[in-house]
Order: structure tokens, then sequence, then C-alpha cells
């Protein structure tokens, strides 16, 4: 029986690995943030390098209920983001270099438009479209780094 599930696990491994090469996409490992919003404490993906945020939530079919991804900019800057190769409906906020939301944005899985910030930005969340809503989280709210 354990030879069984051993042979079973590593087929399981194989397959998904063999999934991986067919679709070309290297593999992208990301770091991990705390954030704080209000009462809500969130952990979630981090994108701080290129690579990272060229990826960001891209060919994934699914996001827990309070999963995201974070990103941070080399720089502050008028930021965009777009949904190329995304498929799951997101909302976008946009956050200044003192962690105050200045937008928030509602993104379309696969568009190409670019929808960016009001104003300069050194941050970024996207979280499942309707989350921050649900959240009571709003333009103007603070978010604390950890």
């Amino acid at each position: 029986m354990e030879k069984s599930f051993f042979i079973v696990l590593v087929l399981v491994l194989t397959l998904g690995c063999a999934q991986a090469q067919v679709d070309g996409e290297p593999n992208i490992q990301f770091d991990s943030a705390s954030l704080l919003i209000g009462e809500e404490e969130l952990h979630v993906e981090y994108a701080k390098t290129f690579e990272q945020r060229a990826r960001g939530l891209m060919f994934r079919k699914s996001l827990c209920e309070d999963c995201g991804m974070f990103f941070k900019f080399e720089s502050a800057r008028f930021a965009g983001m777009w949904m190329k190769n995304t498929f799951i409906p997101l909302d976008v906020a946009f956050i200044d270099r003192n962690g105050v939301i200045t937008d928030i944005k509602p993104l379309t899985p696969h568009s190409l438009e670019s929808v960016g910030s009001s104003k300069e930005v050194l941050y970024a969340l996207e979280m499942n479209q309707g989350w921050f809503a649900e959240h009571n989280i709003e333009v103007g709210d603070q978010i604390t780094i950890d």
C-alpha cells in the first residue's frame, strides 16, 4: 500500500510538471507580505521584482477568498495594470507611498486595456473582484505593511 501511494504521488507530481512545461511559461516564485487594512489582516503574495510584477496572477484559474497579490513598484509613479492571460476577475487598489489607497478599480479578465491610478503610487493590491467592497475598504483607507 505504501509503495502504490508513492507511485501515485510521483505520477501526480510528474504530470503537474509536464503541464507547466507544456504551457511554456517559466516558474516564478513570489515572496509574501502581511498587510493590515482596518480590521483586516492579510497574508498575500508579494511581487517586488520586475519578473514577479510582470507575471502577477497570470494563468491562475482561481484565487482563495482572502488571497491576493501585493505589488511594489521601483519608484512612485502613475501605475497601470492589465489582465493579459489572467482568468480571475479582480479589483486593484492603488496605494501611495504613505500606504493610503488612492483608487479601487475593477479589472476584466484577459483585457489588454491598462487600468491606471489617478495619482502617483508605490504599491498596488489585487484581490478578487468585490473583495474591497465586501470588507468596507474604500479610497482613503490606510494600509500598513509588515
